[in-house]
């Protein structure tokens, strides 16, 4: 049977920032930027969660809540700094491993009992190191599959580990409220709802065809995650694979100016990534959920190998003013890098204005990377 851990560093950014300023402890800590900006909350302390602030809120409405909280803007190094740093120890036992982002990180330890002992006795130990060596509070969960591991993880937070044994998944997950599901937001979750269900029970508790019916294949994928089903395969890591980023919106959107100016700063944090890796594109793809759910995809694959802002959201741009045809306001939308060179293999292609927009973008970075991403914006066109 599997055992999958998902482990989930608590409040990752605040819990660096106290490790880098002991001072703010116990206090309501927002990670994000100007409380009176256009932003949102990158992480907030549980202090200042108790005044109804959460990650993904705008940094507004957050000051609204919690006027007397210290907002930073927090140090992006240090955050990928203490990233590897966990990830180094895990390395050290997970015979396999996925990072499924900067504070998430799934391991795969089927058939290591005889090694490790009993896996919530490991848990406990694991969490412990990273906690000596590192400073950082993290939660685990343990489970057959990623999906409800995801769930658990997050069940005793902060500092918890949760063991939801094989064979009693939907036990655990029946009295849990329909918003703890990973994948079910607040428009979804209104949605359900209105229809009369509440926790998860009242979802396995209907029929199969009914969730087919109200919301199609998201409605089956919904259904069978009610029931603890989950993929227990994990993605290894591989080089070169993708590089992209991604926004589900509080309010769902429909003005195009709007929406083209969110593209802008997707493309601005994906080309970044981008040129931090040494590597240039020719497959750019655009990601588009609609308020019903619906998903598109629409890919363009450029003549040359490119690392510009300015080149990716014209390509960007241009697929979403082509794919965007109904009258349905957006949820999501993203922008993915793949198909990778190496600048270094792409040299010959720099003559004349692009070696100089190149040597500015080398620029750009580098000021980003003191001073952070909205230093400065490359414009557009």
């Amino acid at each position: 049977m599997p055992t999958i851990f998902h482990l989930d560093l608590d409040a990752f950014f605040v819990s660096v920032e106290r490790i880098l300023d002991p001072s703010l402890k116990g206090k309501p800590v927002i990670v994000g930027g100007d409380p009176h900006g256009r932003g949102v909350v990158a992480a907030c302390s549980y202090e200042a969660r108790a005044f109804g602030l959460r990650s993904g809120m705008p940094i507004r409405d957050a000051f609204r809540l919690c006027p007397k909280g210290i907002y930073l803007h927090g140090h992006g190094k240090e955050y990928s700094r203490y990233s590897k740093a966990v990830k180094n120890i895990l390395e050290r036992y997970a015979p396999v491993m996925e990072q499924a982002s900067i504070d998430e990180f799934y391991m795969d330890f089927s058939g290591c009992e005889k090694i490790y002992g009993n896996p919530y006795y490991f848990a406990s130990l694991l969490q412990a190191e990273i906690k000596k060596e590192l400073s950082l509070p993290c939660s685990i969960g343990i489970a057959s599959n990623k999906y409800v591991a995801k769930i658990s993880s997050d069940y005793a937070k902060p500092e918890g580990i949760t063991y939801v044994v094989a064979g009693q998944e939907q036990e655990f997950l029946a009295p849990l409220p329909i918003e703890t599901m990973p994948g079910i937001g607040r428009v979804a979750t209104k949605q359900l709802n209105a229809r009369g269900f509440r926790i998860i029970k009242d979802i396995t508790d209907a029929s199969s065809d009914y969730f087919t019916t109200l919301f199609g294949k998201y409605g089956i994928a919904i259904y069978e995650h009610a029931q603890g089903k989950g993929s227990e395969f994990l993605t290894v890591e591989r080089e070169r694979k993708s590089i992209g980023r991604e926004e589900t919106f509080q309010k769902d959107i429909s003005d195009h100016q709007e929406i083209e100016n969110i593209l802008f700063h997707l493309v601005e944090d994906v080309a970044n990534s981008l040129r931090k890796k040494g590597w240039m594109t020719k497959t750019i793809t655009l990601k588009l959920r609609y308020s019903d759910f619906i998903t598109l995809t629409r890919a363009q694959t450029i003549k040359e190998p490119t690392s510009s802002d300015k080149i990716i959201y014209n390509a960007v741009v241009d697929l979403f003013r082509n794919a965007y045809k109904r009258r349905v306001s957006i949820r999501l939308i993203g922008v993915q890098l793949t198909n990778f060179y190496s600048s270094y293999e792409q040299e010959n292609l720099f003559d004349g204005k692009e070696e100089k927009e190149k040597r500015m973008l080398n620029s750009i970075d580098e000021l980003r990377a003191k001073y952070g991403l909205k230093i400065i914006q490359y414009g557009a066109k």
